[in-house]
Formats: C-alpha cells, structure tokens, sequence
C-alpha cells in the first residue's frame, strides 16, 4: 500500500505544489488537504508548506492555526503522526504550540532569498533519519520573518535535549537565536524549519538534491511502522 503523505493548503500558501512534488520523487503519495477539511483524508503524515498563509496578518501562522484543518493535524502530531513546518509551516506549528518559541522580523529588517549552508544536528527525528549528525547540506532559505526566538530556559531544553535539529552555517541570515534553523519536539516525530527542503529534490531545478532525504526519511520510517 502507497505511503500518503498529506500538503496542507492555506489561502496564501506559495510551496504547496512545490511540496507536493517533493513527496511524490521520494515515492510517496501526494494528498493534498484544503484548509477547511475537518479531517486527514487517512494520511499517514503532514506537511505545513511555506508561503503567507492569510496573508501573515496579526503575526505570520497566527491566523492558520486555527483553521479547521489544524485541529486534526495537532491532534495526530501529539499521537505521533510525523508532521514537517516549513518555512510558514513552522511559524503555524509554533503558534500551535506543537514546537515552543517563535519566530520574528529578521534582524536586518530585509525578505532574504539565498542557497543557505546549514549542519544537521540531530538525524534521529522521522524526517532527518537519511541524514548522519554533522551532515552540512545546502536548501534554498527565503523569508521575511524568520528569526528563531525563545527564552533562554527553553533554548537551554532544546540544546540539552537535543532537539536542534538544524543549525545555519556561515552565517546567520536572520538573527535566529544561537544559530538555530529547525527544531522538534520531544517525541521527534514533528519538524520545523525555515529553510526549504522541497526546493532542493532535484538538480534540475535546485542548488543541491540535500533536501530529499526529508521525505525519503519519513516514507522510511512509516513503511518500517507500517
């Protein structure tokens, strides 16, 4: 039976296609989920794509969170389904308090679009598993509001815990606190970055084919659960 993997569709989302095609290169199902849906269609994981989903007004994800949808998807990520945040994505997972902290304008007050560098820190989650700690990969990053903050109690958790999943190389393009480009939770099975695997699954198109190994981890991981 084909792995399904969910893309969720916000008004204002721009990588939902983009996401979706990542997901059928890695050999899985595409499904997509409109905003409105009150279930999951029996997806066996989800993606929160980037773009401006209602247009980032109040803060960005601050608004999706509280569509239909997210009532299942957070009720199945605390259960254990895998759920990846990108970009936007990840602003919703926070502001659904499903990953802790924040994130805000860039400390240079300017959008960004560059190939960003970054290290993985943690390969153990459902969606890094084809990556080894201390693998430098290279994924388009491209955002306006995309500085990592929390308090230093939690940054502490997070390090100690080790739930950094991705941390930027070279340079920090957006004033994210100690580095830190994605998170997860402490169960590992939900995902949260800025920067943008889907992007790079083909070399056609993108700067490397680093970000595959997202999708090829987690159609891994539910086939081996299955």
């Amino acid at each position: 039976m084909t792995t399904r993997i969910g893309v969720v569709t916000f008004p204002g989302s721009l990588d939902d296609r983009d996401a979706r095609r990542a997901v059928r290169i890695a050999g899985a199902e595409a499904v997509p989920l409109w905003h409105r849906d009150k279930g999951l269609h029996q997806v066996d994981a989800v993606v929160l794509p980037g773009g401006f989903s209602y247009g980032d007004y109040l803060r960005c994800g601050a608004i999706a969170r509280f569509s239909p949808v997210m009532e299942s998807v957070i009720e199945q990520a605390r259960a254990g389904m895998p759920v990846l945040g990108i970009c936007n994505g990840f602003q919703v997972l926070c502001e659904s308090h499903l990953l802790p902290g924040a994130l805000t304008r860039n400390d240079h007050l300017h959008f960004i679009c560059r190939d960003q560098r970054l290290r993985v820190e943690n390969a153990a989650t459902a969606w890094t598993s084809d990556y080894a700690s201390g693998d430098e990969i290279t994924v388009p990053l491209k955002n306006g509001e995309g500085g990592y903050v929390a308090d230093e109690r939690t940054l502490d958790e997070l390090e100690a815990e080790g739930r950094v999943v991705f941390r930027y190389l070279d340079v920090n393009p957006n004033g994210s606190r100690r580095d830190i480009a994605g998170i997860t939770n402490e169960a590992g099975n939900v995902v949260g970055l800025m920067p943008h695997p889907e992007h790079a699954v083909e070399s056609l198109t993108g700067p490397t084919t680093d970000g595959l190994g997202f999708f090829t981890s987690v159609l891994k991981k539910l086939v081996t659960h299955a």
